[in-house]
């Protein structure tokens, strides 16, 4: 409250920056802005609005930010704007700016919490469909602990060829195909002009669409809408019904960090687990916890509840379900439908009701080809799976849910390289062997730095026909979209001395996801002899903000999350 004498203004806006004499300024700008003096009377929601032109998954939010913003209106409250940034991972993967996506998490965060403190504002609805920006609002929600609820934008509805549904990663398969001569020039032309047939995010079960499912797990998202698709009308009623909403959470101060917490966060885990998302959505998840000031996620918590939680949904690239088909199918609430013995029913969401009573509507699925029972899972353990041994003693993750059942076991010999690119030219050269282990080290978060997707290699594998029968080993991470035996995020990565970094060509090392071993079979004195002339690879980045991100950021077993120094 301001000093201005118990003016009338001081007590009929909603806002506190907006009272009184000292809100007179700020009630003029927003004047100038085109709001009136009785909207501003209202409470003041942000509508932050990742539209870009360049990102599929974001090309539609323009439209969704008008719905919100109606929304906004009806429910009683004023709804402003603002940009974050949406770099697209596909666009980024194959070239250095791959580098610059994990780390845009921690720019958009910060952009949000920025222009909100600025603002003051009162709520916000955050609209994003993509791998990091998802996450990333996430965070600045549990971060700011405001009033907020997440809409995404949807997925993509899939591209059809010679009679079977693909996402827009037919591409680069069809660059192995190139290259083997099944295809000519001309169809390779056709596979690119039909693979990405329209807005959203990519059919795939991939970081994107995982992230979009576990927000509306996690109580972020309006019950039912993380997986209509992006050009259907209920996309666009969702948007409404979440401005809406967003009045309401304000008016009953239900803030971010009521409803992101420990019970929450179980659910979230238990429904990536059941569900086999992204590997990375590990990453976001450790990221969130801590931004909701639960302290760190360690990556034991999703070990211990693997065991308990089992595939009860495959998604591709880990079946031939895609996204549409997991909407028709009921998508999350289906899913939560059948795991619900496993969930909290205690902690409270953005539809204003508490999981439980949600849970109570929740119906079985209509296509149980798609979404399968706790008593009859797609497999008894989990779709993400994390391994331990001493060639990764912080751990490591690894998606089951994609691994081909005769590579759940696997003996190799490694072919090491210190860069993506390497592995990319020896795969297409024609260098690795059937039951080899690539070994692709000092591209983690410091390392690479900015912990870029292993995404081509695994592809190539693919499109050479040799994913069957060899796996890649990473400090580095990998796309939602990939399959095969592929281990990433290797804690501690090989530029902070990490045994990875001391692999040498011929080692074998073995892979064990059912006893959740990884193991390099060389002995401990060899590898001490070899620490002792080992030289961290150092990887020149431009000046800017890579560089700051390598001195900031923590390991993948943390999340590869900034750190204050305060909380340590």
């Amino acid at each position: 409250m301001s000093n201005c004498g118990g003016c009338s203004s001081c007590n009929t806006h909603f806002n506190p920056s907006l009272q009184g004499d000292s809100g007179a300024l700020k009630r003029a700008l927003y004047k100038a802005s085109g709001h009136t003096t009785e909207q501003l009377k209202r409470p003041v929601i942000a509508v932050v609005n990742s539209y870009t032109n360049a990102t599929a998954g974001h090309v539609n939010l323009n439209e969704l930010t008008e719905n919100v913003l109606k929304g906004i209106d009806e429910g009683g409250g004023v709804g402003m704007v603002f940009g974050t940034i949406a770099p697209c991972d596909g666009i980024a993967e194959g070239h250095f700016g791959m580098r610059y996506v994990l780390a845009s998490r921690e720019v958009i965060t910060a952009s949000i919490e920025c222009m909100m403190r600025a603002h003051r504002f009162d709520g916000m609805v955050l609209l994003g469909s993509c791998d990091k920006i998802v996450p990333a609002m996430l965070m600045a929600a549990a971060r700011l602990d405001v009033p907020a609820i997440l809409v995404n934008g949807g997925p993509m509805y899939p591209a059809e060829y010679k009679g079977k549904h693909w996402d827009g990663n037919i591409i680069t398969e069809a660059i192995g195909w190139k290259k083997q001569g099944l295809i000519d020039e001309a169809e390779f032309e056709h596979i690119e002009n039909i693979a990405e047939p329209g807005p959203g995010s990519c059919t795939m079960y991939g970081t994107a669409n995982t992230m979009c499912c576990i927000a509306e797990a996690m109580g972020m998202s309006l019950s039912g809408g993380s997986t209509l698709p992006a050009v259907s009308k209920e996309r666009r009623l969702i948007a409404i019904e979440s401005g809406k909403k967003i009045v309401s959470l304000v008016l009953k101060d239900i803030t971010a960090r009521q409803i992101i917490n420990k019970k929450s966060m179980h659910n979230a885990m238990a429904y990536l687990l059941a569900t086999g998302g992204s590997t990375n959505a590990i990453l976001h998840l450790q990221a969130i916890h801590y931004e909701a000031g639960l302290g760190h996620l360690p990556l034991k918590s999703f070990d211990e509840l693997s065991y308990k939680v089992p595939l009860v949904s495959a998604l591709y690239p880990a079946s031939e379900h895609d996204m549409i088909d997991y909407w028709e199918a009921g998508g999350v609430p289906a899913v939560e439908h059948e795991i619900s013995s496993i969930l909290f029913s205690d902690t409270m969401t953005v539809d204003g009701e508490e999981k439980g009573a949600l849970l109570a509507r929740n119906m079985k699925t209509t296509r149980p080809e798609v979404i399968k029972t706790l008593s009859d899972p797609v497999r008894k353990e989990s779709g993400i799976a994390v391994l331990t041994g001493n060639l990764s003693p912080l751990g490591c993750v690894v998606k089951p849910a994609a691994v081909p059942e005769n590579l759940m076991f696997f003996e190799g010999k490694a072919i090491t390289f210190n860069s993506e690119q390497e592995s990319v030219d020896a795969i297409m050269n024609g260098q690795v062997k059937p039951g080899s282990v690539l070994v692709l080290r000092y591209e983690g978060p410091k390392g690479g730095p900015g912990m870029p997707e292993m995404y081509l290699p695994m592809k190539l594998l693919e499109g050479m026909n040799l994913s069957d029968s060899c796996a890649l080993i990473t400090d580095g991470r990998f796309s939602g979209s990939n399959r095969g035996l592929f281990v990433g995020h290797m804690s501690p990565e090989a530029v902070e001395g990490g045994i990875i970094g001391l692999i040498e060509d011929g080692d074998s090392i073995v892979i064990d996801i059912p006893n959740r071993q990884i193991s390099l079979k060389v002995s401990d004195e060899i590898l001490d002899s070899r620490k002792q002339h080992w030289i961290p690879v150092h990887k020149e980045v431009p000046r800017g903000f890579l560089r700051l991100y390598r001195k900031s950021t923590s390991s993948a077993a943390l999340g590869a999350i900034f750190i204050d120094d305060e909380d340590l």
